[in-house]
């Protein structure tokens, strides 16, 4: 089953939307539990609550690839992640879908610029999940 690989400017778009939810996520999943602890005078060390943000990030992202393919944007932009056959990713797939976008992202960009490079037209966090970003009707 060969599926359409979507656009770059479609899957930069809900990247766009993505930060709105994903700010909405960290108030609610990070600073609420952080303003809480503080108010109880515990306060976390820098790497803890880094590690909060990973992981309740990860928590959010693998568990909406597992369970569709798609977070709210993606589904905003009729957009979804899959194989390149068209099954959904596994789990040890999404996570390393994941973890590969925070340095694709966070590197000025380099693996979303990726893209504009790759054969496919895939952000090198894809590439290297062999995932891919696929239009979907639902």
């Amino acid at each position: 089953m060969t599926l359409a690989i979507a656009g770059i400017g479609r899957r930069l778009a809900s990247m766009l939307y993505e930060g709105l939810v994903v700010f909405s996520v960290l108030l609610i999943g990070f600073w609420l539990p952080q303003a809480l602890l503080s108010a109880v005078g515990l306060v976390l060390t820098p790497r803890l609550l880094w590690l909060h943000v990973l992981l309740l990030l990860m928590f959010y992202f693998v568990w909406f690839w597992l369970h569709g393919g798609q977070t709210l944007p993606m589904k905003t932009w009729k957009l979804r992640i899959t194989n390149p056959d068209g099954t959904p990713p596994r789990p040890l797939q999404a996570v390393l879908r994941y973890l590969a976008a925070w340095p694709s992202v966070l590197l000025f960009g380099v693996g979303i610029l990726w893209a504009l490079i790759d054969r496919d037209r895939q952000f090198l966090h894809d590439r290297i999940a062999g995932t891919r970003i696929v239009n979907c009707s639902a």
